[in-house]
């Protein structure tokens, strides 16, 4: 459905924001993690066709979208990270707004997504009274107002609180049962659980893609639990890669990312997906930071 190749995205004469990307996706939701900065934003910009590539070509079914990029348009949505709301009109007014840039003229289908979003009690308030969650989940609606084949979000439970992110989940996890949904974000508990396939970003470049078990199965043997006193904790922390510290009446419990055996005591552990990436060296801010 959709193909890159050998995409890159360079702005002034130094700064390759994408390097050289090559990348193939169908119906399912893809999460584009990495580091802010790591080029996931500009990526998804030139699938958009917000931007062009420098070079390298980006094909949706076939047709060249640098070239031709109402080809893509007219089956896309989009919802970047800073999505804006107009705060004189109400929920449906915003649908109905872009409704009509978008050329739907079926009334009820702003209804029914309005619905979809579970905001459909809310039809008739001022979407500046909207909070956080609610202001996303009325762009992912207007996102799918032209019954998309991609749908593409960055960052998309920035903001919110738990509750919110996880109903924001399951929502684009339903859709990519039919469609192609590329997710971007740097907190992989946001994609773990509803992404069939892991595309990671570093520097522009991208490190791997595969589906979150076989990250795991490679980072298995390399994650170890340990319980250490605080002296011990202070000359592990500078020899091996601690994901997890947690202090207690009896020592300090720590998982670590390792190739061996870290210390005497030391456990494998099955990883978490977060944890696997870590141990894979791929860069990922939840815990990095």
């Amino acid at each position: 459905m959709l193909e890159m190749r050998n995409v890159v995205k360079t702005y002034g004469k130094e700064v390759r924001a994408v390097d050289d990307v090559t990348l193939s996706l169908t119906a399912g939701v893809v999460g584009l993690i990495g580091h802010n900065g790591a080029g996931k934003t500009s990526l998804m910009q030139m699938v958009a066709t917000l931007t062009r590539p420098s070079s390298g070509q980006i094909l949706f079914d076939g047709v060249d979208i640098v070239r031709k990029p109402e080809a893509i348009r007219r089956r896309l949505g989009f919802l970047p990270q800073d999505f804006g709301v107009y705060a004189n009109l109400t929920a449906l007014e915003f649908m109905q707004y872009f409704a009509a840039l978008k050329g739907v003229r079926d009334p009820a289908r702003l209804r029914q997504l309005l619905e979809l979003v579970n905001l459909h009690e809310h039809a008739d308030r001022y979407a500046a009274s909207f909070s956080g969650g609610m202001r996303r989940r009325l762009g992912i609606a207007q996102a799918l107002l032209n019954d998309p084949d991609i749908l593409i979000v960055d960052e998309p439970t920035a903001g919110l609180d738990p509750e919110e992110r996880l109903r924001f989940r399951h929502l684009l996890s339903e859709i990519g049962f039919r469609k192609l949904v590329i997710v971007s974000t740097h907190i992989v508990s946001d994609i773990e659980n509803m992404a069939g396939r892991l595309a990671v970003m570093r520097a522009g470049r991208l490190l791997a893609c595969d589906t979150p078990d076989s990250f795991i199965a490679r980072g298995r043997g390399q994650v170890w639990a340990a319980t250490v006193d605080a002296a011990h904790y202070e000359t592990l922390r500078g020899q091996v890669q601690v994901l997890q510290a947690q202090r207690h009446e009896h020592g300090i419990s720590l998982r670590i990312a390792h190739a061996s055996p870290p210390c005497a005591g030391a456990v494998a552990v099955e990883p978490t997906l977060e944890e696997a990436l870590m141990a894979q060296r791929y860069a990922v801010a939840e815990l990095a930071a």
